[in-house]
């Protein structure tokens, strides 16, 4: 399994539009055929910080999903929502196999 923990800074006062926008890129992700899980997490301490937990069949479907429609119009939509760059970790999933 091919995971990435996608580590985000919004502005404060992007906060709002930039879950309403992943929002639409989780729901449609989630039915990817490769796709395994797709958390969007919020720190409790600083409401700013995000994780997203993409977990995909394989390399080649986390490769498939930065092609679709709805991954390109969110990236597009949280550009300027950015505090920082994201930036994305790389994992092997082992457990659940």
């Amino acid at each position: 399994m091919q995971v990435t923990l996608v580590h985000v800074r919004v502005r404060p006062e992007a906060v709002d539009a930039f879950i309403a926008a992943t929002r639409a890129n989780h729901e449609a992700s989630v039915a990817e055929p490769g796709n395994r899980r797709f958390d969007v997490l919020q720190a409790p301490e600083d409401a700013t910080r995000f994780i997203l937990y993409e977990a995909y069949a394989s390399a080649a479907d986390a490769a498939a999903h930065k092609q679709t429609a709805h991954y390109l119009a969110w990236r597009d939509a949280v550009a300027g929502m950015m505090a920082e760059p994201r930036r994305g970790e790389p994992m092997n999933g082992l457990l659940p196999a």
